[in-house]
């Protein structure tokens, strides 16, 4: 059976989101939805590391709730998992703008986030986490107003803390994305001085990164040194920006690179 969700993908991919689609989504789900009337957004709790290591969890669930456990799962470096095109277990009981019917009338975004001071939001995270809400509400017709909080949401009050951050901020900014006045992301330079003499510029690398500036940063991080920045080289990337209060995006731009040449 495919679910009523299959347009997902699409409209992500159109306003420019990074989209993995997990493999039978489109059939997955614990019945189908019943008419969307918005968002609610999550983050996943769990302390592992990584971009998105809570993903299996989601598409199957725990030993005290059956998956899917949400529609989307949203990486830290802002790729989102299209996990189910069907109802999810997601909601739970609680109730927001008179809807209380949950996991039939909202779409489940899944953020990979402790939900700890020690975890800060990457901002190429925050950004996708905007736009795709805002993509989502679009298709639906619905205003920033139908954006809640699991927080916000569960009953009774005091539940659920998820999200971490203030969603009355996100609301606003979520406004002006489906208002399309939001300011476009500021962009990662794609190089800096290198402060070695007569040396190139270093360049902004991330997965799929390849060459000798790889290969220096593999040598400084501990990484596997074979000149191609593939998901051991980003995670390991992700852990040096962890343990020196960096936002652990997995991209070595200027603020990584002071710290891997210093």
């Amino acid at each position: 059976m495919v679910y009523s969700l299959t347009w997902l993908p699409g409209i992500l991919k159109e306003v420019g989101l990074k989209v993995a689609e997990c493999p039978g989504w489109e059939g997955r789900g614990r019945a189908e939805m019943g008419t969307v009337r918005g968002v609610l957004c999550h983050h996943t709790a769990t302390p592992a590391g990584g971009n998105m290591p809570t993903l299996k969890t989601l598409l199957v669930g725990r030993s005290d709730l059956p998956g899917p456990l949400s529609h989307l799962g949203l990486g830290r470096d802002g790729t989102y998992y299209v996990i189910a095109a069907g109802r999810c277990n997601h909601a739970g009981a609680g109730s927001w703008q008179g809807i209380a019917s949950g996991n039939e009338s909202f779409v489940g975004i899944e953020a990979e986030n402790t939900g700890l001071p020690d975890d800060p939001w990457p901002a190429i995270q925050v950004d996708a986490y905007l736009r795709g809400a805002a993509a989502i509400l679009k298709h639906i017709r619905a205003t920033a107003l139908f954006c809640a909080g699991h927080k916000e949401y569960a009953l009774p009050a005091g539940r659920k803390t998820d999200p971490s951050f203030p969603m009355d901020d996100f609301r606003a900014s979520l406004a002006a994305f489906i208002a399309g006045t939001a300011p476009p992301p500021e962009p990662i330079p794609r190089s800096i001085p290198n402060p070695a003499a007569g040396q190139p510029p270093l360049q902004t690398l991330r997965r799929g990164s390849t060459g000798p500036q790889v290969r220096q940063v593999q040598t400084a991080i501990g990484s596997e040194v074979d000149g191609f920045f593939g998901p051991k080289t980003e995670a390991a990337v992700r852990e040096f920006q962890r343990r020196n209060q960096l936002v652990p995006d997995g991209i070595v731009g200027p603020k990584t690179w002071v710290l891997l040449t210093r």
